[in-house]
């Protein structure tokens, strides 16, 4: 939403610091965290359904409603925020999790194996079609789009909203085969529901160690091998040859992120940790939503108009400022109420009735 620090002429200009930091995230981060989100919205189908049972009601019409809820947030949150939203994916395969809810684990993990193959297969045959018949971006070519970019989120709402409607049917194409990604997580996410795994962790804590040892290696290794592609040395055509090595070997980092995280929380250390963290993940959603509206707020012509004018080291650096803010916030919020806005408007709809 910062989009790249921008020269008046149109041109990326970035120091050194900001070059490694982009590195990092995209080794770090990029490609792993919206895994551990969709797991966690499959391991919650479960918790659904079993709640929907224990309420002597019919599970299904709570699932669609609360599948159109979160579909209708997304849009508004496309439309008018942020064009990376996730909530319309996950509304729509939502509905694929429903079909396939009586799944067993053992499959439902062998399926994921093939779909995280599949759409790093595809990426992959795109990005080698790519690298061998296109020529690398011109520089007057990308100033072009720089000064498009500029011009469109510095703008009023309405070039805002153009801008962002443009460019969701531009990851159109790009979303179909990540969904095949999401879809893999949803189901590893409902086959440890299904155990059961997260309200026991400490029965699985020599499996967990197993999967930080070999995970770490083989994520971070596929990893940096995606960071030289997309933030490297590299011509953006080798962009999709390195998704296709990162979609591939993230889910290794993201398990080991997870195991490693519940090992910690498990330790006396940890439970502190694990009681700053609580508060912002009951607010998960709206602590979501509220992140793209402040950073509308600061970079677009919504308010301060800041898009393309912050390199990547001060942009992380607000960014942990805002996650500072709403951690306190969150744990503030948590003491007086039992849900955050959006969480209460999704219940509420899922219900059928005021939570």
């Amino acid at each position: 939403m910062a989009g790249p620090h921008m020269s008046p002429g149109g041109q990326p200009i970035t120091s050194r610091a900001d070059e490694v930091a982009a590195w990092l995230v995209t080794a770090l981060v990029g490609s792993k965290f919206y895994l551990l989100f969709s797991f966690l919205f499959g391991y919650s189908f479960i918790l659904q359904r079993v709640s929907a049972e224990r309420a002597g009601v019919a599970f299904a019409p709570r699932h669609v409603r609360r599948l159109a809820c979160l579909f209708l947030l997304g849009l508004a949150h496309g439309v008018l925020l942020f064009d990376g939203d996730v909530l319309m994916i996950y509304a729509v395969l939502g509905l694929v999790l429903f079909a396939v809810r009586d799944i067993a684990p053992r499959t439902a993990v062998w399926a994921a194996a093939w779909f995280v193959a599949g759409a790093s297969v595809c990426l992959l045959a795109r990005g080698l079609i790519t690298v061998a018949f296109s020529e690398p971006a011109r520089p007057q070519d990308i100033a072009a789009w720089g000064h498009e970019m500029v011009t469109a989120y510095r703008g009023g709402p309405g070039s805002i909203v153009q801008a962002n409607l443009q460019s969701l049917r531009g990851r159109l194409g790009g979303n179909i085969v990540y969904s095949a990604d999401i879809l893999a997580a949803f189901l590893v996410g409902l086959a440890a529901g299904t155990r059961g795994v997260l309200a026991a962790p400490g029965r699985y804590r020599a499996r967990m160690v197993r999967i930080v040892a070999w995970g770490l290696p083989i994520g971070l290794a596929g990893s940096v091998f995606m960071a030289v592609c997309r933030d490297g040395p590299l011509d953006s055509r080798w962009y999709d040859v390195g998704s296709a090595v990162g979609v591939l070997t993230a889910p290794a980092l993201t398990a080991a992120y997870v195991c490693g995280l519940l090992l910690l929380l498990h330790t006396r250390p940890g439970r502190r940790v694990g009681d700053a963290l609580a508060p912002a993940g009951r607010l998960a959603l709206t602590n979501y939503l509220t992140q793209s509206l402040v950073m509308a707020l600061v970079f677009t012509g919504y308010g301060l108009a800041g898009y393309g004018r912050y390199g990547t080291v001060a942009v992380l650096a607000g960014c942990c400022v805002l996650y500072a803010a709403q951690l306190a916030f969150s744990r503030w919020l948590t003491r007086h109420v039992g849900y955050g806005p959006a969480e209460w408007l999704l219940r509420a709809v899922t219900l059928a009735h005021r939570p």
